[in-house]
């Protein structure tokens, strides 16, 4: 997967590159490596403003060389993936002034596309999911039926390369969008076994 990393100093900055024509919102990326169109990526988005880098998957609309008689800069505009929508709207939102900045992770999110299954509390039923971010100390994934913010739950995955699931618990923090929901674990739920799995997904 190609990650793309993009640094604003301000707001103005990001709005400076961001594309707003696209339905689900854009982002155009300074970078060298020609890419083709509709080539898969995740942008790793730090702007001063956003309490944490944001992780935004997305696919390549068009990437154009270097002018430098003109002052063009290389670089490729990326489409937002519409599964990010809570995303965008997060970063308009706060970068716009209108969303109160939330607190800075102390870990970095790595972005992943995992199975799971989440269960509300001690119920023995799970709804299936998706786990589409992962960290130390929470994660962002994506079900069908959400649970209620506050709501203690458990995460059932299996790890690349086991056979029984892992189980992790915590606790949702918020929704991220109509299907997105973002957990903080508790601590000691399987800290040594999670801290190894994220260690496996963890970016270059």
């Amino acid at each position: 997967m190609n990650i793309l990393r993009v640094r604003c100093r301000s707001a103005e900055d990001f709005r400076s590159l961001y594309c707003s024509d696209h339905p689900d919102g854009g982002l155009f990326c300074a970078t060298t490596t020609e890419l083709v169109p509709e080539t898969p990526v995740v942008i790793e988005i730090a702007c001063k403003g956003l309490p944490n880098k944001v992780l935004v998957r997305g696919v390549v609309v068009f990437w154009r060389p270097a002018s430098p008689r003109l002052g063009i800069r290389a670089g490729a505009l990326v489409r937002f993936a519409p599964e990010e929508a809570g995303k965008r709207e997060f970063m308009l939102e706060t970068l716009m002034g209108g969303r109160e900045a939330s607190p800075r992770r102390k870990h970095a999110r790595i972005p992943v596309r995992m199975p799971a299954k989440v269960r509300i509390g001690n119920d023995l039923h799970a709804t299936e999911a998706e786990l589409c971010e992962i960290g130390v100390s929470g994660a962002l994934f994506v079900t069908a039926t959400l649970p209620a913010v506050g709501t203690d739950v458990v995460i059932d995955i299996v790890p690349p390369g086991a056979v029984a699931p892992m189980s992790i618990a915590g606790r949702v923090l918020y929704h991220a969008g109509p299907c997105q929901a973002g957990v903080m674990f508790r601590e000691g739920s399987g800290s040594r076994r999670l801290r190894e799995l994220v260690r496996r997904f963890k970016l270059p």
